[in-house]
């Protein structure tokens, strides 16, 4: 909004399987496309080509644009009982390994398998599984976005990538999303977020999904951010997982726990939601450091801990538990 009335000459592209190039007046000529059997007889121009459909094992160039310019939107959905079996890849400027590397699913939000919808600054997830990713995404030289279809069934996949031809800032950061897996956790009970070797960078956001196979509460560990020169102990230290997402005391209120989603933070997933403290409930949350970045200048390594309760009152390690999360940054590349 501090820029919408700014008249500055940017152009505004956008790419999708109408327009596959995002070309200038490219869009709507497809002949041919997943949707020519129910366009017959209308003719060109009339939703012939909406969706790509990926095979199994196959990965597919979604968008592949020469810079500079700055991603705005991404929308995309497909069969959502598939999310986290497809994998998002974004790489930048040329470069031979991806900057984004993260399960579909879990790039939104929706790292189990029951669809939740996220209504925050940066993500959105709207009925009935509609993707939308609001992060900028400055690129230089060239922006290429992948999908890989991990299943054994073909998928169809609709989506529409919106960006700015505009001139990059030499100090801007490229966004980078790595996914990580614990399974199970294993002992110590301490997850490793990510670990950035370069900078300066921010960090800006964290996706949590946790299943932690043992009854009562699972979120009394803390999450650690260590900057630069920090040694064995962090700068940031927090008080707990729930506290980090922004809610506190088990996210309990009157024997439930309340989703609840906010541009900043939010408990999307709680399964099955009419249950509390079972050993195989499953959990998504995310906070985004959007007005609050945690800065680094040249290395970042961030954890979390999955801590229970004894009996006895003593902390319980959660070992058998499985963590995944997903750690967005920008960092410069230069």
């Amino acid at each position: 909004m501090q820029e919408i009335w700014h008249l500055d000459g940017r152009r505004t592209r956008s790419i999708s399987a109408e327009n596959p190039t995002g070309e200038p007046g490219a869009g709507g000529r497809a002949i041919s496309g997943t949707g020519a059997y129910a366009a017959a007889g209308l003719g060109r121009g009339w939703k012939v080509s909406p969706s790509v459909d990926i095979g199994p094992g196959q990965t597919v160039t979604l968008a592949d644009i020469t810079g500079p310019g700055v991603i705005r939107h991404i929308w995309l959905t497909t069969d959502r009982t598939l999310l986290r079996h497809f994998t998002l890849q974004v790489y930048w400027d040329g470069a031979l390994e991806p900057a984004i590397a993260v399960p579909l699913g879990d790039f939104f939000c929706n790292g189990w398998e029951q669809l939740a919808l996220v209504n925050s600054q940066m993500v959105v997830v709207a009925p009935a599984g509609g993707l939308n990713s609001y992060w900028p995404m400055p690129f230089g030289t060239n922006a290429l976005i992948t999908l890989h279809n991990g299943t054994e069934r073909t998928a169809p996949v609709y989506y529409q990538i919106t960006y700015l031809e505009e001139e990059v800032p030499h100090e801007s950061g490229y966004l980078h999303a790595r996914w990580r897996c614990s399974d199970p956790l294993g002992s110590p009970a301490v997850h490793p977020l990510v670990e950035v070797m370069g900078g300066p960078g921010r960090y800006v956001g964290t996706y949590l999904a946790i299943e932690p196979r043992v009854p009562g509460w699972w979120g009394e560990g803390e999450l650690k951010f260590y900057l630069d020169d920090d040694g064995e102990f962090p700068t940031i230290c927090g008080t707990g997982t729930e506290d980090y997402f922004g809610g506190a005391w088990n996210f309990d209120l009157n024997g439930a726990q309340v989703p609840y989603s906010t541009p900043y933070l939010g408990l999307v997933q709680v399964q099955p939601r009419d249950r509390i403290y079972e050993p195989q409930q499953r959990f998504g949350m995310y906070r985004w450091h959007i007005p609050d970045p945690i800065c680094f200048e040249h290395s970042l390594r961030a954890t979390v801990q999955a801590l229970g309760w004894r009996e006895d009152g003593h902390y319980l390690p959660l070992e058998h538990a499985h963590v995944a999360t997903t750690a967005l940054w920008y960092q410069s590349v230069g």
